[in-house]
């Protein structure tokens, strides 16, 4: 989900933490003191908080760098993780790569799992609003060789790191560096699938920015296929999600993830209920092994 770093933040527990101007590691002496300072709430840079992640919820997208709040830089952090690295943004879980292979969070394996229901007559095309590292091209990649993919990120300093430590130039993505709504306004093409993973705010405030619902989502429907599916990474706001998406027609299921406030909605004329859509999802090895942590209803 969402994080923005700025610069000037810690060296902790292997993580690296990249300035957007000059992508230079800073190292606090004290980390204990950092942390507790964070935890109090002292440690900010923008208005973000230096270190932690809310109630273990996990995030991605807007704050991960296709929208940013004006007037302000993310602080962009690579922390070393159980067999690879993880991308935080303003202090929130942005993308996790463990080099070598496929496997990611099952957020972002639920975000692409939408690809497997697409017809097979041609080569889809998939739309990320909210790239960051990279995590759900990755897991459409897998699940999906054949695709385009066209990733919206906001943030220099987000692709700086990710083509250098998150092997983005190997997913084959076409990159599209700029805002998210300027994109939506330009973009001509239709797409089989589109990613909403975009969220603003501090790891405690995080949100869909404010132009999402009422310009965001007629856009997104203008470039959907008619038999395309929309798919959004949402945390408080689905019931707002679930009415924006009433207007695409067809069904609407959620995937709540156990353990994480994320509930990935997604919505398709094609969708089959929640029954048939844990089968085909079990069809493949990739999002299997995340069913046990999903939940699927009807909205």
């Amino acid at each position: 989900m969402p994080t923005a770093p700025r610069p000037g933040l810690t060296l902790r527990q292997g993580a690296e933490v990249y300035a957007p101007e000059r992508l230079a590691p800073s190292v606090t002496s004290n980390p204990a003191r950092l942390l507790r300072l964070a935890r109090k709430g002292l440690a900010r840079r923008g208005g973000r908080r230096a270190a932690g992640e809310h109630a273990g919820v996990h995030r991605r997208g807007a704050g991960a760098g296709a929208v940013r709040a004006p007037g302000r830089q993310q602080k962009v952090e690579v922390r070393r993780v159980r067999g690879g690295l993880e991308l935080r943004i303003d202090g929130t879980q942005a993308s996790v790569h463990r080099p070598g292979r496929s496997l990611t969070g099952v957020v972002w394996w639920a975000l692409a799992s939408p690809i497997l229901l697409g017809p097979r007559r041609r080569r889809p095309r998939v739309l990320v609003l909210g790239l960051a590292a990279g995590s759900v091209a990755r897991a459409v990649r897998a699940l999906e060789p054949e695709a385009e993919i066209v990733g919206v990120e906001l943030d220099p300093a987000v692709i700086r790191v990710a083509r250098r430590r998150f092997d983005l130039d190997h997913l084959g993505v076409e990159l599209v560096l700029g805002d998210a709504l300027d994109h939506l306004r330009r973009e001509r093409r239709l797409f089989d699938l589109v990613v909403e993973d975009l969220f603003i705010g501090t790891s405690r405030s995080v949100r869909k920015p404010e132009w999402l619902l009422d310009e965001g989502y007629p856009l997104i429907r203008r470039r959907l296929r008619r038999e395309g599916y929309v798919v959004s990474n949402t945390i408080h706001e689905m019931p707002a999600i679930v009415r924006a998406m009433r207007s695409f027609g067809g069904r609407i299921v959620s995937l709540d993830v156990r353990g994480h406030w994320n509930r990935i909605t997604v919505c398709g004329r094609d969708l089959p209920p929640p029954r048939a859509l844990r089968r085909v999802l079990g069809s493949r090895a990739e999002t299997a092994r995340i069913l046990p942590r999903v939940s699927l209803r009807s909205r």
